[in-house]
């Protein structure tokens, strides 16, 4: 094994105390870069970050709201990263139902803060900026959604990260581009994987029926989703970060899908089934009648990463589930978390930088 384009690079991730961010900042470490950390508190009181001491292994930690245009320029401007990604936002659907004007404060002019605050330090070489599989307008299409596929979304989450990529392709085209920035947009599918507490989410809300032994109420049993572990879409990031830094650097300033194989494309009761199935012990599941709308059938084509990124998929959708329910068992049974969320990585890493 070579050494890693990682090594020593200072790089700050936004929203680096959320699940997703926690095991980006992980990786990045064992890769040898120089983790910055920008993000609110955790969002929940039990969380991967503080679970994991991923804090042990951050160079820089700041507490900053996006919102706030001169904390996050000041912030920048502190830290002077040569690559940023952007993860920061109000992830959750039911969320942008209660408060559809902190999302779209959150995740559309955040953004925006943070580009404007990118393009006025000049160390900052390469931007990725992670939206969602949910940011097309769904038509309930049995094929995938490409990347050139219309923008839309339902509900004010999926609409707020349509709007995130025209912001982008607007700095991009306007500021960013001309001074040499490479910036690209991601889009993933549902993520699952240890240290994910959020309510409403599958994995999570099975994770606690399970402990407390109560029957599991699922919204939209049938409704089909691309799932994926999340070291799935980090590793995207991370090669379209890498793409991104190289000599042909604006070849790849554009949105790209990070999703699963169509065999990891199956419905939410059957990952549920399957996770019960793991955990190893009878679960009841029973359907609860949902209080907002939500997509019935979503699925992404991934074949422009395939080809021009040489990404794929690693892991199965047993081997991404049965090592999410493995996480979630030893932080029950008290193992060190850190040590477990590594090796994963070292796992899955194993067969990416090899």
């Amino acid at each position: 094994m070579g050494q890693s384009p990682w090594q020593n690079r200072r790089v700050l991730v936004t929203g680096h105390t959320g699940f997703k961010g926690s095991w980006l900042c992980l990786w990045l470490h064992q890769l040898g870069a120089q983790v910055c950390g920008l993000a609110l508190n955790p969002p929940t009181q039990l969380n991967l970050y503080e679970s994991a001491a991923v804090q042990e292994l951050i160079a820089v930690d700041l507490r900053i709201d996006i919102r706030d245009p001169a904390a996050v320029a000041a912030a920048i401007a502190q830290v002077e990263p040569e690559v940023i990604f952007h993860l920061a936002a109000q992830p959750l659907v039911n969320r942008s139902y209660e408060a559809p004007i902190e999302t779209y404060a959150t995740n559309v002019m955040g953004t925006a803060h943070v580009l404007e605050a990118a393009r006025t330090v000049g160390s900052v070489r390469a931007i990725v900026v992670v939206t969602t599989d949910k940011c097309y307008e769904n038509q309930e299409w049995v094929y995938p959604y490409r990347e050139n596929d219309r923008l839309g979304g339902f509900d004010p989450y999926s609409n707020s990260k349509a709007c995130t990529e025209l912001v982008v392709s607007a700095y991009r085209s306007s500021f960013l581009g001309p001074q040499g920035i490479a910036v690209a947009t991601a889009r993933a599918g549902n993520v699952i994987g240890g240290g994910d507490w959020a309510t409403g989410r599958l994995i999570p809300d099975c994770v606690r029926s399970f402990q407390a032994g109560i029957p599991l109420q699922l919204r939209y049993p049938q409704a089909v989703r691309p799932w994926q572990h999340v070291l799935e879409p980090l590793s995207g990031y991370l090669r379209l970060a890498e793409a991104l830094l190289s000599d042909r650097a604006m070849e790849f300033c554009e949105a790209w899908n990070f999703g699963p194989d169509e065999t990891s494309t199956v419905t939410v009761g059957e990952v549920a089934q399957l996770a019960a199935e793991i955990w190893g012990e009878e679960v009841e599941i029973t359907k609860t009648n949902p209080d907002y709308h939500e997509a019935g059938l979503l699925q992404l084509d991934s074949s422009k990463a395939r080809s021009r990124l040489h990404w794929k998929p690693k892991w199965s959708l047993n081997q991404a589930i049965e090592s999410t329910i493995l996480w979630y068992r030893a932080h029950r049974d008290g193992q060190n978390v850190q040590q477990m969320t590594q090796a994963q990585i070292s796992e899955f890493a194993s067969v990416i930088y090899d």
